[in-house]
């Protein structure tokens, strides 16, 4: 499911001609780990669906390529994205109706994770809150006022997952504004923090299955800090902070096909290999 999004990224973002594609690539694996095996319910009007908010809006591609993965996009609504007049935008927008919250300005999300935490809480409802961030989004105030929020409330249905790639717009995350060490600051707020490998999405979506998110009172808010690559999967654009913006060429369109090609055909291997 992971190369799949990561296809459909680069497929999707090179028809369209558009970037924030580094951005969309270093979540893959996250959303492959939630859409594959950890939200529950099927979206809609159902009041105890799990709500996943994509509060670093500018990555709304890999959702959508999450979403597509999962059955709930089809191919025709995927491919007008970024095309005049369509909901599936350059930034998540709920009139597409497996979208839960229209996001891209930053240090919003978490606030209203942690109000639809609440809100189910006090429903009596069994429905989760998965908020997923930037580690540059944690510069941002309103996100650590929406932290201890959480936590004063004890809402232990609401996830916060940090897409801690170490990049933003401008630079390094380090350089900009330095707030590391993450798992400590959120700690210190409060939260269950845990801290992994953000590309592997094995023991990203056993991380999440153990956390005890069950909607009663005084427990603790939890933080996924995942260490990300930005721009994993595509050896040219990993770590290299103008694929925030850049589009691709066809030629380099053409090495990323090619190389997400070669790790699916690895992967087949490795399949055949563990079952021979």
């Amino acid at each position: 499911m992971s190369l799949d999004i990561r296809r459909t990224i680069v497929e999707q973002s090179f028809r369209a001609g558009v970037g924030h594609i580094g951005s969309c690539l270093s979540i893959a694996d996250v959303m492959a780990a939630l859409y594959g095996s950890v939200l529950r319910g099927d979206g809609g009007e159902d009041p105890d669906r799990d709500r996943f908010i994509l509060s670093k809006g500018h990555a709304a591609l890999a959702l959508y390529a999450a979403l597509h993965a999962a059955g709930r996009l089809d191919g025709a609504h995927l491919s007008t994205y970024c095309a005049d007049g369509t909901a599936v935008s350059g930034h998540p927008d709920h009139a597409l109706a497996p979208v839960e919250l229209s996001t891209g300005s930053l240090g919003h999300g978490l606030s209203v994770g942690a109000g639809a935490a609440l809100g189910a809480r006090l429903s009596g409802s069994p429905a989760r809150a998965f908020v997923l961030l930037s580690d540059a989004e944690c510069n941002e105030g309103s996100i650590w006022e929406a932290a201890m929020f959480a936590a004063h409330h004890g809402l232990g249905n609401l996830v916060a997952i940090v897409d801690a790639n170490g990049q933003q717009a401008l630079g390094r995350t380090a350089d900009v504004l330095d707030m590391e060490p993450l798992p400590e600051r959120w700690r210190a707020f409060g939260w269950d923090a845990h801290e992994l490998d953000g590309n592997d999405p094995d023991a990203l979506a056993a991380q999440l299955r153990a956390l005890d998110t069950a909607a009663t009172p005084h427990r603790e808010p939890h933080v996924i800090v995942a260490r990300t690559t930005f721009g994993k999967g595509v050896s040219y654009m990993e770590d290299q902070v103008h694929w925030h913006y850049w589009p691709m060429s066809e030629e380099l369109f053409a090495q990323a096909i090619g190389e997400l090609d070669d790790a699916g055909a690895a992967a087949q291997r490795q399949r055949r290999q563990e079952h021979a």
